[in-house]
């Protein structure tokens, strides 16, 4: 067992037994595909759908998706998510995807529209994507110009959306449109469940990022989408959205953690077997100042991580700070552990398809997505003004 695991006070009996079984899983099924996506450099989209497939088959989706009220563990969703990013930021994006785009839904749909959605999601039969981001509108949700306009008994929704994860992936979309203005001029915001198929709904186009993954931009021209589809009651959007990026911010910092704890392990290995100036390169100091650095920022991310988690399993009504506290530290610990691993590795660490060529890239993106860091300052600063 991961010694960090069984000697913090953070987990139960299940969730350490729960690591073990993830560890084997990943061994077995996403490193073995990961190195074959690294040799053969199969496309994305083929190996997300094999990453969902395997996941769905091991039962571990229930994990990301959450009962109906929104109740998730969410020590166990960290848990796997690092575990996953260890061996796969894609395999990791498969899993996590099916609980953004489902958790607005275990909150506040229907439950004719949630029980639907989530029995097929939770079984890898669809795909699932969270459509908040506009060109506008990135941290500043309230930016939202899409529209949703009442017609009879369907909401007529017109605009777009980029940046969308699973764009032109998934099977159904949470969608945040606006349908109305508050008293301060801001929007008025609901949430939607949107059918791929969906007449007026399309995908613009898909983006080609800085590391393999799915995503891109989507359109809505006239899309019309019956009225019992929407996600709670007008209005409730902004909540619903907001509720869905506080429960899932902490596991950001545990992919983080996932990245940040490959890159250590693959530092060490290859400063123990290159040699320069006749030694092996871990035998000098300046190396190993560097990997000291590596763990115990490692460590401390892991324990910010798994104290939000905790914190809001244990029913603690707001963990706001603790969780962006996580996400903040985590994240920025990963670039700063990644840059390392690979400043390490020297020359070799640039070759392009190598595993810490990979993770530079694939690790820069945390820092922004579901809140940059900038934006986490902010929001540890306005809870600490509020205390």
């Amino acid at each position: 067992m991961d010694a960090f695991i069984a000697e913090t006070p953070f987990f139960t009996t299940e969730q350490r037994n729960l690591s073990i079984s993830v560890a084997g899983f990943v061994g077995r099924e996403i490193e073995t595909r990961s190195v074959e996506e690294e040799q053969e450099g199969q496309e994305t989209d083929a190996s997300f759908r094999a990453y969902l497939k395997v996941l769905a088959e091991a039962d571990l989706l229930r994990y990301a998706i959450a009962a109906p009220g929104g109740r998730i563990d969410v020590r166990s969703l960290c848990l796997i998510r690092e575990a996953l990013s260890y061996a796969s930021p894609l395999a990791d994006l498969a899993f996590v995807m099916q609980g953004l785009g489902t958790y607005p839904l275990s909150l506040a749909a229907p439950e004719h529209l949630r029980d639907f959605w989530l029995a097929r999601a939770s079984q890898g039969q669809a795909i699932a994507a969270f459509a908040l981001t506009e060109e506008e509108a990135g941290s500043d949700v309230a930016g939202i110009k899409t529209t949703a306009r009442l017609e009879g008994d369907a909401y007529i929704i017109d605009g777009s959306k980029r940046f969308i994860s699973n764009a032109g992936l998934a099977d159904f979309y949470t969608v945040f449109a606006r349908t109305g203005t508050r008293e301060d001029g801001r929007a008025e915001l609901s949430a939607f469940v949107v059918g791929a198929r969906m007449p007026g709904f399309s995908v613009r186009s898909r983006t080609e990022m800085l590391a393999s993954h799915p995503i891109g931009e989507i359109e809505f021209k006239g899309c019309r989408v019956p009225a019992e589809d929407m996600i709670g009651r007008e209005g409730d959007g902004f909540r619903l959205a907001m509720q869905t990026l506080d429960t899932f911010r902490a596991s950001v910092g545990a992919a983080a953690c996932g990245m940040a704890g490959r890159a250590l392990d693959e530092a060490i290995t290859y400063a123990k077997k290159r040699r320069q100036f006749g030694r092996a390169l871990s035998e000098h100091q300046l190396i190993q100042e560097k990997l000291a650095d590596m763990m115990t920022e490692l460590d401390a991310a892991r324990l910010l991580v798994y104290r939000a988690a905790y914190l809001k399993d244990a029913g603690v009504a707001r963990v706001t700070r603790e969780a962006s506290e996580a996400k903040l530290f985590a994240t920025e610990a990963a670039w700063r552990i990644v840059d390392s691993a690979l400043q390490i590795h020297g020359g070799a660490g640039l070759v392009r398809g190598s595993r810490v060529e990979r993770l530079y890239r694939d690790v820069r993106a945390l820092r922004i997505y579901e809140g940059t860091s900038e934006i986490q300052k902010l929001v540890i600063a306005s809870q600490l003004l509020q205390e």
